[in-house]
């Protein structure tokens, strides 16, 4: 039998149950893939909506390094639906800052579900 001592895992430290720990927020960088959609509500309102595609790049099971394309669909309100009319076009290179927030809308007569980034932060980069 050996002498060694039995290693023993680390405490892992507990986190209280503080409802500020958990965090719904979105960081992206990627190209608006088409022109955004101007949505004027009755209330007066501003909405822009578009789509920004990013990369990411992995290796496959063979050792080749791919590259895939996720769409997003975003949202903006207010003064950052000013900008994303101002400057937003397709092709345009985009760091944005958001949350996830989802909505129901209906088409074709049916109930549908959609997640969205909701801009809180925008910077058009080059």
């Amino acid at each position: 039998m050996s002498s060694r001592p039995m290693k023993t895992q680390p405490e892992v430290p507990r986190i209280s149950a503080n409802p500020n720990l958990h965090m719904n927020h979105v960081n992206l960088i990627g190209y608006m893939t088409a022109e955004a959609r101007h949505v004027q509500l009755e209330d007066g309102k501003q909405l822009m909506r578009f789509t920004l595609a990013t990369k990411e790049q992995f290796l496959d099971a063979d050792g080749i390094m791919r590259q895939r394309s996720q769409w997003h669909l975003l949202s903006a309100w207010g003064r950052w639906a000013k900008v994303v009319e101002e400057f937003g076009a397709k092709g345009v290179h985009l760091a944005i800052e958001g949350k996830l927030v989802g909505r129901f809308y209906r088409f074709g007569g049916q109930r549908r579900f959609v997640t969205e980034v909701e801009i809180n932060d925008l910077v058009v980069l080059p």
